[in-house]
């Protein structure tokens, strides 16, 4: 399997995702304005919307949206329990935060990368984060993981909690997203990924 990703960006959850899941993968960096690939390729001509990641799979096949692909790979390694089983109940409890994750913090921070955005949106983006954070402090109190048990949703809402501090979103009024944060770096995969990337030295 190849995962194409660029360093940091939400493709570092399905990183972490082999990592964790113990999967014999290559990585290949975008160069996300160029859309080249590191070895030259277009790589609209393997993701036809030009973002990461993309997951070319063993059969040749291509994948694209960060939590299926990190759920397609869950799945090839259930002994990790990395995902509940299909059809359970806390599967869906874990695609509810997975779907959290992607629609309600990666989506809010989005604007607050685009120097060309408004004042009054990035103020709305960072209004809109300050209530998801709070949401997601209050459902930690107590615990380490969002399930209860550590799972792709906490792998995908570290990796877009890593940006906070990129765009000045202040963690400090969210305790335990803090610790969290902090219960997560430390696991082997993650470092191991970070490291791969060039973000940790």
């Amino acid at each position: 399997m190849k995962l194409y990703f660029s360093p940091g960006a939400c493709s570092l959850s399905p990183h972490i995702v082999l990592l964790e899941a113990g999967l014999a993968h290559t990585i290949e960096k975008v160069d996300l304005r160029g859309k080249k690939t590191a070895s030259g390729l277009d790589f609209r001509a393997i993701n036809s919307k030009g973002y990461v990641p993309a997951l070319e799979t063993d059969s040749g096949q291509v994948l694209t949206e960060g939590p299926v692909i990190a759920q397609y790979l869950a799945d090839l390694a259930p002994e990790k329990n990395l995902a509940p089983p299909n059809g359970s109940m806390e599967r869906y409890q874990m695609m509810s935060w997975l779907n959290f994750v992607a629609t309600e913090i990666h989506k809010n921070f989005s604007p607050l990368f685009d120097p060309t955005g408004s004042d009054d949106v990035k103020a709305a983006a960072f209004k809109n984060l300050g209530q998801r954070y709070g949401h997601l402090d209050g459902a930690l109190d107590g615990r380490e993981y969002l399930t209860g048990q550590f799972s792709l949703a906490d792998i995908y809402l570290y990796v877009v909690t890593n940006w906070a501090g990129h765009v000045k979103f202040d963690l400090a009024p969210f305790p335990n997203v803090q610790a969290f944060q902090q219960r997560i770096g430390a696991r082997p995969a993650v470092q191991q990924a970070l490291r791969a990337e060039g973000l940790l030295h």
